[in-house]
C-alpha cells in the first residue's frame, strides 16, 4: 500500500506503508529510509479506520489522511474463512457493456419456484423485451452484441478457448471504433478477428477450418483479415509449425515419442533455414509423417493431410524437402 504525504516542508512525499507482527505501521520513503513523525520523531503508527488516517502512537499527530481502504470489511483468520466470506462475483467480460446487470430469468417462476400465472407471464415477457432494448440502444452496441454472439457460436463449434474469444472481441471493438466494419458483414469481420486472435495467442487455426463454420466465404474472411492487419497496426507473430504438431497428433492418436521426434525435425529444419515461406500446417504434417514412419506407424499421407487441413500434394512435397535437406533416411513401407 502506498500513498502521498505532505511533510512539514510542504513538498508531497510518497510513502509505502508496512505492517509489523504487532499490528503497528511503519512508513518507508521512496529512497528506502524510515519515515519518522515530524513532531516527536517516533517511527511507529496506527491506522484509524473510521477517519482513514495514519496517526503517531506517541503524540497523536496525523501523518497520513484521506486514505482509501481497499480491503474487505470482514476479517478472516484461515483460508477457508476467506473463501466463504469472499463475495466478489464473476469476472468482468467484454460480451456485454454492463457486466453486472441483473437479467430477468426466462424460466417464468417466482422466488418459491412456482409457475407464474398467464397474466404475470405476459408482464415478465414485456419487461424482458424492454430490458433488452434498454441495454442495447446504439448501433455500435447492437453490432458488438451480434459479433459477440457469432464468436460464441464459433467457439462452441470449433472448441476455441475463452482467451482467444476475449482477444477477438477486443480486436473487433477496435475495428468498430475505426469504422472498419461499415459495409462489411459481421460474420466475416468476426471470423477474421478470431483468426487473428488465435495467432496472437499462439493457438493458430487454419483459415479453411474457420471458414467451414461461418457463412462468409474464404475470400471475404481473408480480405477482412488483411484489412484488420493493415488498419489496426497489430503485430501478429509468424505461425510456428511446432504449434500444429500437438493438434495433428491428437487427431491421429499418436504417441509422445512421435511428437518429440516431429518437434526435433522441425527445429533442425529451422536451423537449416528451409521453413521460411512454407505453410506451417504443411510442414507440421510432413514432420509428423516422417516421425511416424521412423517409429513404425505406417499411415497414409492422406491421414496426415486431413488432420492438418492441407492437401496430400503439400504433405508429399514438404516430406521430400525435409528428408532431403536434413538427410533423414525414412524406412520404406
Amino acid at each position: 500500500m502506498s500513498s502521498t504525504s505532505l511533510p512539514s516542508s510542504g513538498k508531497p512525499l510518497k510513502l509505502r506503508i508496512n505492517r509489523d507482527s504487532e499490528g503497528y505501521l511503519s512508513l518507508v520513503t521512496e529512497s528506502g529510509e524510515i519515515y519518522r513523525c515530524p513532531i516527536c520523531g517516533n517511527d511507529r503508527f496506527v491506522y484509524n479506520y473510521e477517519r482513514g488516517e495514519v496517526v503517531c502512537i506517541v503524540c497523536g499527530a496525523v501523518v497520513q489522511e484521506q486514505l482509501l481502504d481497499l480491503g474487505p470489511e470482514w476479517r478472516a483468520f484461515t483460508s477457508e474463512e476467506k473463501g466463504q466470506r469472499a463475495r466478489t462475483g464473476a469476472p468482468l467480460t467484454r460480451l456485454i457493456s454492463e457486466a453486472l446487470t441483473t437479467v430477468i430469468d426466462w424460466r417464468d417462476k417466482d422466488v418459491s419456484g412456482r409457475e407464474l400465472d398467464i397474466k404475470r407471464k405476459l408482464e415478465v415477457i414485456r419487461l424482458r423485451k424492454w430490458q433488452t432494448r434498454a441495454r442495447v440502444q446504439t448501433s455500435y452496441e447492437r453490432n458488438f452484441i451480434q459479433a459477440a454472439q457469432e464468436l460464441e457460436r464459433l467457439k462452441s463449434s470449433m472448441g476455441v478457448p475463452r482467451p482467444c474469444v476475449e482477444q477477438a472481441l477486443e480486436i473487433y471493438r477496435q475495428a468498430l471504433e475505426k469504422e472498419l466494419v461499415r459495409g462489411r458483414s459481421v460474420e466475416a469481420m468476426a471470423a477474421a478477428a478470431l483468426y487473428m486472435a488465435c495467432r496472437m495467442m499462439r493457438m493458430p487455426r487454419p483459415l479453411d477450418e474457420l471458414v467451414r463454420y461461418t457463412k462468409a466465404s474464404r475470400r471475404e474472411v481473408a480480405r477482412c483479415y488483411r484489412l484488420l492487419l493493415r488498419e489496426l497496426n497489430v503485430k501478429v507473430p509468424i505461425s510456428d509449425p511446432v504449434l500444429y504438431i500437438s493438434r495433428i497428433a491428437e487427431q491421429l492418436k499418436l504417441s509422445g515419442e512421435v511428437v518429440k521426434a516431429a518437434i526435433d525435425i522441425l527445429q533442425r529444419a529451422k536451423k537449416a533455414g528451409i521453413t521460411a515461406g512454407k505453410d506451417p500446417a504443411g510442414l507440421a504434417a510432413a514432420a509428423v509423417y516422417i516421425a511416424s514412419l521412423m517409429h513404425g506407424d505406417n499411415r497414409t499421407q492422406k491421414d496426415f493431410a486431413v488432420a492438418a487441413g492441407v492437401t496430400e500434394v503439400t504433405v508429399r512435397n514438404r516430406y521430400k524437402e525435409l528428408a532431403k535437406a536434413l538427410n533423414i533416411k525414412v524406412p520404406v513401407k
